[in-house]
């Protein structure tokens, strides 16, 4: 009886017991590393915490007060702006970055590589060198002088469009046969039909993508809220779980509710459209 098996990378996979207890170890190891902070959090929302050294993986004393006091802090309504400001948010980017990456993919125009270099080059400049031109520009938008600041409006356009959103449409589009498009011009397809019916349900996948990417991105946004906020009641929950650790009355149980609350939407989004966010990795890496 063979000892080990090879691996796909030609390395021999040990089937003793020494081999197999090493490999249960290395992985509860790992599931430690990464679950155990995740469990924590989920065992601290749920019980009397009042000291952070209390901590758990397991529930003592269990209770929903954590959740009540967290209420009764505002917490409800500025998980409502986060949801208002991710929904609106979310979906320009993705409308924004359809059109954007069809025009780039599958046009030709003067500047077209020029324009793509812009894009690519608001993603390696930090939040923070354009925080004061931004929040300029939103206390005056240009040519309508609409003062954004201290609004839930200010905190949607600036994420209106995404450089990586726009990048994967883009590379997603070029690879959509030509064959297609011109075989429905032929039969008399409009460029909007064209558009609508065989570019963007081709691209499912790179929606899905761009769709989680984005609603983690827009909904973990700190600087922005904190930039446009000018009173509490446009604030944002990641913004808020700052303003509640320095509450005197909130205990880190609260603290931890709160967190989960945070938390809790983007692993349901995910959890939604794992099959498409998948979908769209994998058809990346096999055209790539």
């Amino acid at each position: 009886m063979s000892a080990g098996t090879d691996t796909a990378l030609g390395l021999t996979e040990s089937r003793t017991v020494v081999g197999i207890g090493v490999k249960v170890v290395l992985y509860a190891l790992v599931v430690a590393l990464f679950a155990g902070p995740l469990l924590a959090l989920l065992s601290g929302a749920f019980s009397e915490v009042s000291d952070p050294t209390e901590l758990s993986l397991v529930p003592t004393r269990p209770t929903l007060e954590n959740f009540s006091v967290a209420f009764d802090f505002g917490v409800l309504g500025y998980l409502m702006n986060s949801f208002f400001v991710v929904g609106f948010g979310l979906l320009m980017q993705v409308v924004v970055s359809v059109l954007a990456g069809y025009a780039l993919a599958r046009k030709r125009f003067r500047f077209s590589a020029l324009a793509l270099v812009a894009i690519l080059a608001t993603m390696m400049l930090p939040d923070e060198i354009l925080a004061l031109p931004l929040s300029i520009l939103l206390a005056d938008l240009p040519l309508l002088h609409i003062n954004l600041m201290g609004t839930l409006a200010g905190m949607i356009v600036p994420i209106g469009a995404w450089a990586f959103s726009i990048l994967v449409m883009t590379e997603f589009m070029k690879d959509v046969p030509l064959e297609l498009e011109e075989a429905a011009r032929i039969d008399g397809a409009s460029e909007l039909r064209v558009f609508a019916q065989i570019i963007v349900p081709l691209c499912k996948p790179a929606l899905g993508v761009i769709g989680v990417f984005g609603f983690t991105m827009i909904w973990d946004q700190y600087l922005l809220p904190l930039l446009v906020s000018t009173s509490s009641a446009t604030y944002t929950l990641p913004l808020a779980l700052r303003t509640l650790r320095i509450e005197p009355e909130v205990t880190p149980g609260v603290v931890m509710a709160a967190s989960l609350l945070a938390l809790a939407p983007s692993v349901i989004v995910f959890l939604l459209f794992q099959r498409s966010f998948a979908r769209g990795l994998t058809s990346g890496a096999l055209k790539g």
